[in-house]
């Protein structure tokens, strides 16, 4: 008796326990926020083209807030029952959320590409210039083979050549760059037949890292037994160009002192800058104005090799 007792009550409170369970009602301003970040978990599996599992992807968005999938399955469901409640105006505030927060970051991004490009730019330094070249004879060719210690960046060459028609080459001239690496091995060989009767301009770009040594660069190659050549190089230039973090942390030091990073850099830009949209949700505020600068970065950058031309 005292057992059937026992387990009919434990029938009757697992009965009740299940009968006071009700979903959660959850309120627009934080299912709003759900949305928000559906919305970007949305996006962020379709760009990558990675399987979907909606339990997975979605109940974690739910339980940050407090909330499970029936809360959510309720609450949407019970709109209907709401007569001054749309659900549209939900989405609207989400989406309006997405769109006040790609403003913000679109301007943080354009505030740092800005820098970066400055940084970039001011960065470029030319390893070697030579206004005129001529090739008149094979003797000449050797004023047109050049060898160029390389550290770690981009390198650009470019030149502007004609080949006139007294040029004796049938089957064309050639010109070949490539990088040599510290074991001596060729690579990023670039070889191109250049075009007669007409002057032409002509530009390689070579990234470099520290396992290349070397930038070889032949204006004028034959592609048969060398006949009598007659060409006319003009503005040729390789420029070398810093990697953008070691250029960007250059522009720091050198501008550190005129403070062309503080407050007057960005002008007006500091006055309109807005609080992150969503932050006031997370409990968090946005990164102060402008890039943080380390004090201790790179205090200094190894020295440009100059240009030392195999023969002339």
């Amino acid at each position: 008796m005292k057992r059937f007792l026992r387990s009919l009550l434990c029938v009757g409170f697992g009965v009740l326990a299940v009968a006071c369970v009700r979903h959660k009602i959850i309120p627009d301003s934080k299912l709003a926020l759900i949305f928000h970040d559906a919305f970007l978990a949305n996006a962020y599996v379709g760009n990558r083209n990675m399987t979907r599992d909606s339990l997975n992807l979605y109940e974690p968005i739910f339980a940050r807030y407090g909330y499970t999938t029936e809360d959510v399955h309720y609450t949407i469901g019970n709109f209907s029952k709401r007569k001054s409640a749309r659900l549209g105006d939900v989405v609207e505030r989400a989406i309006a959320m997405l769109e006040a927060e790609g403003k913000y970051y679109n301007r943080e991004v354009a505030v740092l590409d800005t820098i970066d490009n400055v940084a970039v730019r001011s960065s470029r330094q030319i390893v070697y210039t030579d206004s005129l070249i001529r090739v008149r004879s094979l003797a000449d060719t050797a004023k047109a083979r050049f060898v160029f210690d390389v550290v770690p960046g981009d390198y650009d060459v470019r030149l502007v050549y004609e080949i006139d028609s007294l040029d004796r080459n049938a089957k064309g001239i050639r010109c070949s760059m490539w990088l040599e690496r510290a074991d001596g091995s060729q690579t990023s060989l670039s070889a191109s037949v250049l075009r007669r009767h007409r002057e032409e301009r002509l530009s390689r770009h070579f990234k470099t890292d520290s396992s290349h040594r070397r930038l070889h660069v032949v204006l004028v190659g034959f592609a048969d037994r060398p006949q009598r050549p007659h060409v006319t190089v003009r503005d040729f230039e390789v420029v070398r160009t810093l990697p953008k973090r070691e250029a960007v942390e250059r522009l720091y030091e050198q501008q550190l002192d005129i403070r062309i990073f503080a407050d007057g850099f960005f002008g007006g830009l500091a006055d309109d800058r807005e609080e992150r949209p969503g932050a006031e949700a997370e409990n968090r505020t946005p990164a102060a104005d402008g890039p943080q600068v380390d004090s201790a970065a790179g205090s200094g950058s190894p020295k440009l090799p100059s240009a030392n031309p195999a023969s002339r």
